[in-house]
């Protein structure tokens, strides 16, 4: 089932909101692919773009924290910092491993449930922090 941008996911900053399409179009990216039965040639191709791209994505997320002093700008990082172990994990097992079918699950649902659960509570605490600072 693919992940649907929507409302329920904008965080109302346009930087964040464009990044996070991004992340969520490349997970469905993985999962069509799947669908046509070309998930394993996919695989690689994902977690290449999750590992760079999430650290573009958290290191543009932070500098907007510290510009805006956010208060939970340190917990915010630990959860990125952690979330680039995960990928970083993937990324290495797929090195090991080689392409399988529940690699490929795994990345489906560790890396897409963690960034709607991230977008939907830590992301959007931080927007809203940064958007009262802004008026």
């Amino acid at each position: 089932m693919a992940y649907k941008w929507d409302s329920s996911l904008e965080t109302g900053h346009e930087m964040i909101d464009k990044q996070h399409k991004q992340l969520v179009a490349a997970l469905n990216n993985l999962l069509e692919a799947c669908r046509n039965g070309t998930g394993k040639e996919e695989l690689a191709k994902t977690l290449d773009f999750m590992t760079g791209y999430t650290i573009k994505h958290f290191a543009d997320e932070e500098k907007l924290q510290k510009q805006y002093q956010y208060p939970d700008y340190l917990i915010h990082k630990q959860y990125h910092d952690d979330f680039k172990i995960v990928v970083g994990d993937l990324a290495n097992q797929l090195l090991e491993e080689g392409p399988t079918d529940e690699l490929v699950s795994l990345v489906n649902t560790s890396i897409g449930e963690w960034l709607l659960n991230h977008i939907k509570g830590d992301d959007f605490r931080m927007a809203a922090y940064v958007k009262a600072k802004t008026r």
